[in-house]
């Protein structure tokens, strides 16, 4: 498949995304956890446009065009508590938590003007996976049918709506939102860009599963030691003991594997494991024992999934890593002010604790304002410096096309998509 590069530079094409993928998709808005109270709410902007969702007095979140029935000043900045109802501070008109026009400044001076027709706008709003998706088009289809089958069953049993927020950081990268998109959609990348991984990851195509929806997809490649058979059962443990510098979570399951190592240690230090047992096997068997000593039901869960990081793609913007107790998302939003070659990324990694710990670990959202004052782990971190290199290339006159290879075959079905939505006929 060849993907034109001006997908990735156009002004032209980005204008088209805004009318075809972004006003008319479902895309994550924030967390459900972010609006608990009655009352609460936050702002979710993209390109030009401004939404609030908000936590009613029935316990629903709802979505409302965030902007004054009356002269269009804009309600809601951030995020906030509003459990009287939503106040405008321009000529003080209010709303209660349902978007109804509760009142105006001095109403009875004001004449008969339809008060019952200036409610909020309403815009659609759903949760899945402690997840608050939005979609701007009045015509939107239910979030269940573009999700699509089979796939919240797969995700149900890793617990994602229970999981706390843990990071959480958001700044301007200068890449197409879809070059982030690309990034986190193969593995193809591993060897130049995240070497260290090779110690704990099968670099193998024919090792690795996908799943395909209409929209979205999933694939996994095993958590492993590539030729494992060639490798002491030492080298195989460190492997495993280097991960927490990728992904960080790992560093709470390795005081029980190291108790399951030491187990087929002899009495002179030397490591052997008898056949069917591998590093891979004992972080499985760590990770189990470790979540279920915590009060977590892993029941649902394979061995495979407490060591393999599936990797999600949900369109148009949503790349999420999750196995057994954490998960990793990636978002990217086109830039505010337009220009393709810039983009917004959303980074937030969650992890499954028991409910009295949760408000330990969570974390605030980080609005980075200077370029590379945040230092990510390990592998986020070779990714943020490897993206803006590639959009320098992809803005090269002479280079029109890129040609994606066979392990790319996500990329691929993602443009598929792309293709699908910018083909499609809109009523504007």
């Amino acid at each position: 498949m060849r993907i034109p590069t001006d997908r990735y530079t156009s002004p032209d094409i980005q204008a088209q995304e805004r009318e075809k993928i972004w006003m008319r998709v479902w895309q994550v808005a924030g967390r459900v956890d972010e609006i608990p109270e009655v009352g609460d709410w936050k702002e979710y902007k993209i390109f030009d446009q401004s939404f609030v969702v908000i936590r009613g007095k029935d316990g629903r979140i709802r979505g409302f065009v965030n902007a004054c029935r009356h002269r269009g000043n804009v309600l809601c900045v951030g995020s906030g508590n509003a459990k009287r109802g939503i106040l405008c501070q321009y000529h003080l008109w209010s709303y209660d938590l349902d978007g109804n026009l509760k009142g105006i400044l001095r109403e009875g001076a004001q004449g008969d003007f339809g008060k019952d027709g200036l409610s909020l706008v309403q815009v659609s709003v759903d949760c899945f996976a402690g997840f608050i998706f939005l979609n701007p088009d009045p015509d939107a289809a239910p979030l269940a049918e573009f999700l699509g089958d089979g796939l919240p069953e797969l995700l149900a049993p890793y617990h994602l709506d229970e999981m706390v927020t843990v990071l959480n950081v958001r700044e301007s990268v200068n890449c197409n939102w879809k070059v982030v998109m690309d990034a986190f959609e193969e593995g193809y990348h591993i060897s130049g860009i995240h070497p260290e991984l090779l110690r704990v990851i099968m670099i193998d195509p024919a090792t690795v599963r996908y799943r395909f929806f209409d929209n979205h997809s999933v694939a996994v490649a095993p958590f492993d030691v590539a030729n494992v058979d060639k490798f002491s059962p030492d080298e195989q443990v460190e492997g495993i003991r280097g991960l927490p510098e990728t992904f960080p979570s790992v560093a709470m399951v390795l005081p029980r594997f190291d108790e399951l190592v030491a187990g087929y240690r002899g009495d002179d230090g030397t490591l052997l494991f008898p056949e069917g047992v591998t590093a891979r096997v004992l972080l499985q068997q760590a990770t189990r024992d470790t979540l279920t000593g915590m009060g977590l039901d892993v029941s649902g869960l394979t061995d495979a999934q407490m060591s393999d990081n599936h990797g999600w793609v949900l369109f148009p913007n949503f790349f999420m890593t999750i196995r057994a107790g954490e998960a990793t998302t990636i978002m990217a939003t086109p830039h505010p002010d337009g220009d393709p070659n810039k983009c917004i990324w959303h980074i937030t990694s969650f992890m499954w604790l028991p409910e009295e710990n949760r408000d330990v670990y969570r974390a605030k959202l980080v609005e980075v304002e200077e370029p590379g004052s945040f230092k990510y782990f390990l592998a986020l971190q070779q990714d943020y410096e490897q993206m803006p290199r590639q959009q320098r290339g992809l803005r090269s006159d002479r280079l029109d096309h890129m040609a994606l290879v066979r392990e790319e075959i996500v990329i691929a079905h993602y443009h598929s998509v792309v293709d699908r939505y910018l083909a499609a006929e809109t009523n504007s």
